[in-house]
C-alpha cells in the first residue's frame, strides 16, 4: 500500500471528536479508526502495536544501532465535528494547472482566495467534492508516520535509534495529550506531525483559556415590563460589546491575541456565551483574562450581583517556554528539512497542539508540517508531493547521527 493509498483509506473512515461527550475517546468512531491503525501497524511489522482503553494507539520500532536518542512521532486521529466528514468523496487532481478547482456543492478552490495554491502548480492535489472536510488534519500526519514505519522496517540499512509512535484521540477538542502515557511511550523527545505547508516548524503557540458566562434574567410580559424585565439575552449581547471589537480572530494575525465568541444562546430568563481567550505572551494572556473578568464585574454592578456568573479555565500554555531549553530538538528538525532540499520556516501556531501540553508535561515536542492546507473547512486539500517529502524529512529526523 502506498502513502496516498493509506491516506485515502484513513480519510474514508469518519472520526470526528465531540466536545459535548464525557468519554475518552469522545466518539466510538475514533476508537474504530484506532483499531484500524493498530492493525495496519501490525501488518507492516510493528510487533507491539496496540490500542489502549482511551483509544490511544502505540507502537515502536526498535533501534538497529546504539547511542541514539529515542524519538517519538505523534499525530491525532480525530477530525473536527463542526463540518461533515462523511460520506467522503476524495479525488486526486493530477498536475494542477494553477486554475480554480470546482469541488462541487457550490465550493471552489481558487488561488485568488487561497494563495498557497500558486506554489503547487504542476503537483498533485487531493480534494473533496465540497460536501465534507478532507481530514488531512491530521490523517496526513498519521499516514506519513505509518509510511515512515514501513520504510524503516523494509530498509534495515537506515540506521536509527528507537522510534516511538502514538496516535491520539480528541486533539481537536483539546484532550489529545491528557491520557498519553509519557513514561510508557518511552521517547526522549517527540514531534507532532500536524502542520500545514511543507517546511513549517512550530515550537511556540498560544496560551489558552476557555470561558463561559451565564446570564440570569427576569422575564415579564412585554406589555408590563417597564423597569421590571431583565432580558438575559440582551445582557449577553451587551457583555460581548464590552470586549475590544478589533481583538477577534477575524482582525488579528501572527502574534496578536484575541477573544473569540464561539457560542451564544439564550432568551429573556437565561442566556450564555462561551469564549476562547488566546495570546502568545503570558503577561498579555493574564491581562486578557483579567479584562474578561472585569467585564463580568461590570455587568453585575449594572444589573445586580448574580446577573452574570463566570467560569474560566486555562487550557494550555505556550510551549516556547519549554522548547527554548531544548533547541537541539528544534535544530534536528531544521537540519532534516534542509537535508531533504526543503527550506524550513518557523512560525508561531495560532492555536494549540498536543505538543504544547506534552512539552509542559515533560516531553519536548515541537510540531512539523504535513503538506495539508485549509484545515477545518470544505476547501481542505493536501499535496501528494509534499506528503511524500515529509516522509523523507521524518526519515532524516530519526536517522542516526
Amino acid at each position: 500500500m502506498t502513502l496516498i493509498e493509506r491516506f485515502l483509506k484513513y480519510v474514508n473512515i469518519p472520526s470526528a471528536s465531540n466536545a459535548g461527550s464525557d468519554t475518552i475517546p469522545s466518539t466510538p468512531e475514533q476508537l474504530a479508526l484506532a483499531k484500524v491503525l493498530a492493525d495496519d501497524l501490525l501488518a507492516i511489522g510493528v510487533k507491539d502495536a496496540r490500542v489502549d482503553e482511551f483509544g490511544y494507539v502505540y507502537g515502536s520500532i526498535p533501534a538497529n544501532c546504539e547511542g541514539q536518542p529515542s524519538i517519538g512521532l505523534i499525530a491525532h486521529l480525530d477530525v473536527v465535528d463542526d463540518v461533515p466528514c462523511a460520506p467522503m468523496n476524495a479525488r486526486v487532481v493530477k498536475n494542477y494547472d494553477g486554475g480554480a478547482i470546482e469541488l462541487g456543492h457550490g465550493y471552489t478552490l481558487d488561488p485568488a482566495e487561497f494563495g498557497r495554491l500558486k506554489a503547487l502548480v504542476g503537483k498533485d492535489l487531493i480534494v473533496t467534492d465540497g460536501s465534507t472536510i478532507l481530514g488531512a488534519d491530521d490523517k496526513a500526519g498519521v499516514a506519513e508516520i505509518i509510511e515512515l514505519a514501513h520504510r524503516l522496517l523494509t530498509h534495515p540499512e537506515i540506521r536509527h535509534g528507537d522510534v516511538k509512535i502514538a496516535f491520539t484521540p480528541d486533539e481537536e477538542i483539546g484532550g489529545g495529550a491528557e491520557k498519553l502515557d509519557i513514561k510508557a511511550f518511552g521517547a526522549d523527545f517527540a514531534y507532532t506531525v500536524d502542520g500545514g505547508e511543507l517546511g513549517g516548524l512550530e515550537y511556540e503557540n498560544f496560551n489558552a483559556a476557555g470561558a463561559r458566562v451565564d446570564f440570569h434574567g427576569v422575564n415579564i410580559h412585554p406589555g408590563s415590563a417597564k423597569d421590571r424585565m431583565k432580558n438575559a439575552a440582551l445582557i449577553a449581547v451587551e457583555f460581548a460589546s464590552l470586549l475590544p471589537a478589533a481583538e477577534t480572530p477575524a482582525h488579528t494575525e501572527n502574534y496578536e491575541g484575541f477573544y473569540h465568541l464561539n457560542h451564544i444562546e439564550g432568551a429573556e430568563e437565561a442566556a450564555s456565551v462561551s469564549y476562547i481567550i488566546r495570546d502568545h505572551d503570558r503577561a498579555r494572556f493574564e491581562a486578557r483574562k483579567k479584562q474578561f473578568a472585569a467585564c463580568v464585574d461590570f455587568i453585575n454592578a449594572r444589573y445586580g450581583e448574580g446577573t452574570a456568573a463566570l467560569a474560566m479555565k486555562d487550557s494550555y500554555y505556550n510551549m516556547r517556554e519549554i522548547m527554548e531549553k531544548h533547541m537541539d530538538v528544534v535544530n534536528r528538525a531544521l537540519d532534516a528539512f534542509r537535508a531533504c532540499g526543503v527550506e524550513p520556516f518557523v512560525v508561531p501556531i495560532r492555536g494549540g497542539t498536543d505538543g504544547a501540553r506534552l512539552s509542559w508535561r515533560g516531553l519536548p515536542c515541537p510540531n512539523l508540517s504535513t503538506g495539508g492546507m485549509n484545515g477545518h473547512g470544505r476547501h481542505e486539500c493536501a499535496c501528494v508531493q509534499e506528503m511524500e517529502a515529509m516522509v523523507d524529512v521524518l526519515t532524516e529526523i530519526v536517522r542516526a547521527k
